[in-house]
């Protein structure tokens, strides 16, 4: 069974950094397009990064431009998304996802929380 297990989560100072991983199991994602969203305390979950399957694409969400970067490695069946110049709007539970379209992915993770303090 597709598995997505999310790493990297935890609490930092505002403009610190983290570096999310998130691997996946069960089925090589190689092909598909993999992501991350977000879901803040009381807010709607919200898209923040997609990359296409060679890893030649990436798109953001304004919110998190220029700050965030996605990236994959197909080797090791591995999505990362490293954020920079963190702020506690950025405090949530980030989500990895899987599949053929961004806006709906097939597989999600399990979360792991981010929490940025001022």
């Amino acid at each position: 069974q597709a598995q997505l297990v999310e790493s990297g989560g935890g609490v930092v100072q505002a403009g610190g950094s983290l570096r999310l991983s998130c691997a996946a199991s069960g089925r090589t994602f190689s092909r598909s397009v993999l992501g991350w969203f977000r879901q803040a305390p009381g807010k709607d979950r919200e898209f923040v990064a997609v990359i296409n399957w060679s890893g030649t694409t990436t798109y953001y969400a304004d919110s998190v431009k220029g700050r965030f970067t996605i990236s994959r490695d197909n080797n090791k069946n591995t999505v990362f998304l490293q954020m920079n110049s963190l702020a506690p709007e950025d405090t949530a539970v980030y989500y990895c996802t899987a599949g053929d379209d961004y806006r709906r992915p097939d597989y999600w993770g399990q979360g792991t929380q981010v929490t940025v303090s001022s």
